[in-house]
């Protein structure tokens, strides 16, 4: 399955440890994935890498396991919506941080420019 999906055998037991992914297990151990394991691994690393939780990813999966059903669909609904809440506050977050780096790098950037043409600066370039 590793050189399937070309995600680490690590991260596939821990797939199987969060309830994301199972297989069966042959006499010796060997784990067995199903045919369509490819593909929810892959549904998996997309939304590992849109920032999702495994938590959040275990709510989520449900509705692509059980498509028909309203309960689950609801369920996954509040997950996503909870989820696009948390990345909403996380760019506001990094929005506000962003800005006062912006006004620290001005700071510096006359600083630098006062420095730079000081007379013991200039001094000490020629």
């Amino acid at each position: 399955m590793s050189k399937r999906t070309g995600v680490s055998p690590r991260s596939l037991r821990y797939y199987e440890e969060q309830g994301l992914l199972t297989s069966s297990r042959s006499d010796a151990g060997q784990r067995h994935f199903s045919d369509t394991a490819v593909q929810r691994v892959s549904l998996i690393r997309q939304l590992f890498d849109a920032g999702m939780s495994s938590r959040v990813i275990a709510t989520v999966l449900p509705c692509v396991d059980v498509p028909g059903d309203l309960r689950v669909a609801e369920e996954t609904f509040t997950a996503m919506m909870r989820e696009r809440d948390r990345i909403d506050a996380d760019i506001a977050h990094l929005t506000e941080t962003r800005e006062a780096l912006d006004v620290l790098i001005r700071a510096n950037s006359r600083h630098r420019a006062e420095l730079s043409t000081a007379p013991e600066a200039v001094a000490q370039v020629t």
